[in-house]
């Protein structure tokens, strides 16, 4: 019975761990916060750099770095130290194909 009870209430939290495994499903919304500074589509404005387009890996890099302290930044390093490394993958994974 007690293990019955168990199963029970772990059952939520195995049915529900395939959809945390698989982040890349928030890249288009996680995205949308870096609109505010690099524009419309990601684009680039007012001196932002674009980075929609740009290599996925490249991305991650950069973000991993901002997020280390390790790339200097006026903003980006307290932005990136607010995503996981799975969501700085999947908002790279989608930059990568905006176009």
């Amino acid at each position: 019975m007690i293990q019955l009870r168990r199963l029970t209430l772990a059952l939520p939290i195995l049915l529900a761990a395939p959809a945390l495994a698989q982040p890349a499903s928030n890249g288009p919304l996680l995205a949308q916060a870096c609109l505010g500074c690099h524009g419309p589509g990601a684009a680039g404005q007012d001196g932002v750099p674009a980075i929609a387009g740009r290599p996925a890996p490249e991305l991650v890099a950069q973000m991993t770095a901002f997020r280390a302290n390790e790339r200097p930044g006026t903003i980006m390093g307290r932005i990136a130290r607010g995503y996981t490394p799975e969501e700085i993958t999947a908002v790279a994974a989608y930059l990568a194909q905006a176009r």
